[in-house]
């Protein structure tokens, strides 16, 4: 009965939550696989959502393997065969769409309603928390535009992660990098778990 118990206290908040992982555009994205590794280890169900500007720093394969679904790209599944990938659905279907890494425009994008792709569209549907992980270079992060789009994505009711300061891609040296994957999974799992205080 004790070892019974044991197992029962250690298992994730996050086991059996479905987790749509949106991975923009940004040299972080590459920190997608980690993170849809970890999550998938503490027994979520994840779906990831690539934007077009983030196939170009982490590929589909290596995140469809890693979540054990293919990943999505666009609207489209199948143009010939007029199939596509229902954004409602997939708003409806998720317990969380977290966006990691959030770059500046896709920030911007989402601040102020726009529907260029796939994942600003599932955000505007969502009825689940949405939980964003900024990471730009530390210029962009310190501009009013980007300042003001996080403060209104905050004002929407919005989870955003502080960026931690550290060494950037560009050699800068400042804030602007994303939380780093075990970071966000304590987030999560303290959101799901009941102790979020905000």
């Amino acid at each position: 009965m004790p070892e019974q118990t044991t197992s029962t206290q250690s298992a994730s908040p996050l086991r059996g939550r479905r987790i749509l992982l949106g991975v923009s555009g940004s040299i972080a994205a590459y920190k997608a696989a980690p993170l849809t590794r970890l999550l998938v280890k503490a027994g979520a169900e994840v779906q990831v959502i690539l934007t077009e500007a983030a196939a170009a720093f982490v590929t589909p394969l290596t995140l469809g393997t890693l979540s054990k679904k293919p990943v999505l790209t666009g609207f489209l599944r199948d143009a010939a065969a007029g199939e596509w990938h229902n954004h409602v659905e997939l708003g409806l279907w998720a317990d969380a769409l977290l966006i990691a890494p959030a770059s500046a425009n896709t920030i911007g994008q989402l601040a102020n309603g726009l529907c260029p792709n796939l994942l600003c569209a599932v955000y505007l549907s969502a009825r689940c928390p949405v939980f964003l992980a900024p990471a730009m270079d530390l210029d962009m992060y310190a501009h009013p535009a980007v300042t003001q789009n996080l403060a209104r994505l905050r004002s929407f009711g919005n989870h955003v992660f502080d960026s931690p300061s550290g060494e950037l891609a560009s050699g800068l040296s400042g804030h602007g990098r994303m939380l780093e994957p075990e970071e966000m999974m304590t987030e999560l799992e303290r959101f799901f778990g009941g102790e979020a205080t905000s």
